[in-house]
């Protein structure tokens, strides 16, 4: 086992190839669509799952 350590290579502080245009064109700060769509999905069933309910509750209080 030799005595002498060797260096870590520095890392590079060159862009990646290839990764040039695409990390240009990404926006950190916009939101992806699907979560959008996933909201508005959770928001319309919790509404018809409150109507249902209270609908049950209004058939249950009438008899």
């Amino acid at each position: 086992m030799p005595d002498q350590i060797t260096p870590a290579t520095p890392p590079s502080t060159g862009p990646l190839p290839g990764a040039g245009s695409a990390a240009r064109t990404y926006k950190e700060d916009k939101p992806p669509r699907g979560l959008y769509v996933r909201v508005f999905i959770y928001v319309v069933a919790t509404h018809v799952l409150l109507a249902f309910l209270s609908f049950l509750v209004f058939v249950a209080k009438t008899r």
